[in-house]
């Protein structure tokens, strides 16, 4: 059954460029100051929704449509369509594509965070207690892959809990604070909303020291929209600042509505000092491929420049 989701998930970049009216041509002179980006309902999003609502793109001459979604499949499916030039993201997902013929490139990292939180029933538990308990994960992505790692933190191995697949994060997350689970890993904001709501914090991807997340264009967008996409982290950057600079109750109606999160986020969610736009760390995406290697879920062992494009350097 591993074997045949695999099979699908990676025939959905084998069709790369299908259906995107920008692969049959260049680009019209609009085009190229437009671009659509995929987001998900978490704290990594949040700077391009406030470069949306406060009009940072706007300021730097580009058009930038910011398209939700609640799983990883549902994202990587828009992009490989042709309906998205990139999308937040993470490093395995980039392998992924590339494994599957469908070229995209990492062009920054992202500040997210990633926890593995225990129900109300496991109160007081620790990693090692969640040994044969059922954990909710989505397959083969960031999610499973920060698990392991944590897993691995306490010397266990991936097979000593029972993974529940769920991919669509709100799911899990209700999943989780319904008593069906005895754990799940959630991105953030999900994961402080379970944490208001009475579960607890086992481990996460910072106390790993591990980032996996990334902003990641394909290489046609890569190519032709390179002002675009200076342009987009010029105001992304400028979001940075505002959120770093901001008073809290500022913005917060506004990232809990735009970014699909549950209106408990409002008093849960605790944001990261968001850092402006920079390349991943070396050793973040050589990990991860190693992980996917080690699940054969690739073949390729792909390099930091295979993957990775530098984009903010001046």
């Amino acid at each position: 059954m591993r074997k045949i989701l695999l099979m699908l998930y990676l025939c959905m970049f084998v069709v790369a460029g299908c259906g995107n009216p920008a692969a049959t041509g260049s680009e019209s002179p609009a085009a190229e100051k437009t671009l659509t980006i995929g987001t998900m309902p978490d704290i990594d999003s949040l700077p391009l929704l406030i470069a949306q609502e406060k009009g940072f793109f706007a300021e730097e001459g580009i058009t930038v449509h910011l398209q939700p979604f609640k799983s990883a499949m549902d994202r990587d499916s828009a992009l490989q369509s042709g309906n998205l030039d990139g999308a937040v993201s993470d490093i395995l997902a980039v392998a992924f594509a590339k494994s599957g013929g469908f070229d995209v490139r990492i062009t920054s990292l992202t500040d997210g965070s990633y926890k593995l939180i225990a129900g109300k029933s496991m109160n007081g538990a620790t990693v090692r207690d969640m040994q044969g308990q059922d954990i909710a994960v989505s397959k083969n992505t960031i999610i499973e892959y920060v698990t392991d790692q944590i897993l691995h933190s306490q010397g266990m191995t991936e097979n000593s809990v029972n993974k529940v697949v769920i991919p669509q994060i709100p799911t899990r997350l209700e999943m989780l604070q319904n008593g069906k689970l005895a754990a799940a890993t959630l991105p953030e904001p999900m994961a402080s909303v379970a944490l208001y709501n009475g579960c607890s914090l086992l481990a996460g991807s910072d106390d790993l020291g591990i980032n996996p997340g990334v902003m990641m264009f394909t290489a046609k967008t890569v190519q032709d929209k390179q002002a675009a996409l200076k342009a987009m982290y010029r105001a992304y950057n400028k979001a940075v600042a505002y959120l770093n600079q901001t008073d809290r109750a500022d913005y917060i109606d506004l990232v809990v509505a735009k970014g699909g999160f549950p209106p408990l986020a409002k008093e849960a969610l605790q944001l990261p000092q968001y850092h402006e736009a920079a390349l991943p760390r070396e050793s973040d995406v050589t990990d991860c491929i190693a992980w996917l290697q080690k699940k054969q879920l690739i073949s390729t062992g792909y390099s930091y420049q295979d993957l990775v494009v530098d984009l903010l350097t001046p």
